[in-house]
């Protein structure tokens, strides 16, 4: 599936991804890409951010592929049953954290729990670090075999955001278009 023929939906987490981001980068530079924007980025509420990316994803155009980072994972694959059937085609899943059971993951992200296991009904690729401050490898593990996810083990990258180095992240833009070959 080539980029051109996609609506991209780039959902950030917690707090937004804000300048410099590898999803604002990303933004930046695919013209059929847009950030989903939520009402409340560092006090959200599950249902309103689960609502406006199904909104989201029913005001597309085209086919839909997700682009989503830690907490918006978590909101995606919550949202994902409700999504109109066929139209989201794929998703990128970076750096998902456990809201149920890492007590490192901020106060206000864990009323997003309990996280769904049902499989997705799109492809979908995990990617996750090894020195993910809020979810361990065998819990992302856990979370791509319940969704069905193929999982990628991106090394020690921190939370794969600015914090960690990851600006522009082309490793990332390079999974992306294999996920989008795959389409």
């Amino acid at each position: 599936m080539r980029i051109a023929d996609t609506d991209i939906l780039i959902l950030p987490g917690l707090g937004n991804s804000g300048p410099g981001h590898w999803q604002v980068r990303w933004a930046e530079k695919m013209s059929t890409a847009a950030i989903v924007e939520q009402a409340e980025w560092d006090e959200p509420d599950p249902e309103d951010w689960i609502d406006t990316i199904i909104e989201a994803v029913k005001l597309a155009k085209r086919p839909v592929v997700l682009v989503a980072h830690s907490l918006a994972c978590i909101a995606l694959v919550q949202a994902a049953p409700r999504f109109p059937e066929g139209v989201v085609k794929g998703a990128l899943l970076v750096s998902p954290p456990d809201v149920e059971l890492n007590p490192d993951v901020p106060e206000e992200a864990k009323c997003f729990g309990p996280v769904s296991r049902d499989p997705l009904p799109f492809p979908s690729l995990l990617v996750i670090s090894s020195t993910d401050p809020f979810c361990s490898l065998e819990r992302a593990a856990d979370y791509a075999a319940a969704w069905g996810s193929d999982f990628h083990q991106a090394g020690d990258a921190g939370h794969i955001n600015v914090y960690s180095g990851h600006g522009p992240w082309p490793e990332g833009l390079m999974m992306f278009t294999r996920l989008m070959q795959r389409l």
